[in-house]
């Protein structure tokens, strides 16, 4: 039997995911109640509102199943204090070793990765490339789009400027 895949969240990551499941749950009521008010409409063939609560539905169902085996299956990456090495829940700043650029990203787990809003992935090429990796190091990401080089220039607790 396969085994489950264990989800790594920071604390926050952790009370995100509880609060958007509650949430979720919420919203089921909320739906269940829109299709109730759409049966009562009549010929539910020809009823939009009846469909979109449909749709409605599906979809909330899906994102709850998923938070379930979330919920089920974390674990909660303590902050390491240590930032002498990259880890999850750290803040990375990288220099593109091409461009110049320096960039500052937050290591998390998978579930929790908005790269808009600068948090990272583990599981990401770059996330891959920096774990584990100390102030000063420079890295090659392989990615779709080709081959970077990253400096990581500081390392830091989350929260921590």
């Amino acid at each position: 039997m396969a085994e489950k895949k264990v989800t790594k969240l920071t604390q926050e990551g952790y009370e995100n995911a509880q609060a958007t499941f509650r949430e979720l749950i919420q919203k089921r009521k909320e739906i269940a109640d829109r299709l109730e008010e759409a049966r009562k409409q009549g010929d539910l063939s020809e009823n939009s509102e009846y469909d979109e609560a449909k749709e409605a539905q599906t979809n909330n169902e899906r994102e709850i199943k998923k938070y379930e085996e979330i919920l089920k299956n974390y674990e909660i990456v303590k902050e390491d204090s240590n930032t002498d090495t990259v880890h999850i829940g750290h803040v990375v700043v990288l220099r593109d070793e091409e461009e110049g650029e320096e960039e500052e990203y937050q290591l998390v787990g998978s579930t929790e990765a908005d790269p808009m809003n600068g948090k990272i992935s583990n599981e990401s090429p770059v996330g891959q490339a920096i774990l584990g990796k100390k102030k000063g190091a420079t890295v090659t990401v392989e990615t779709p789009a080709g081959s970077f080089k990253y400096t990581i220039v500081n390392i830091k607790k989350a929260g921590k400027k």
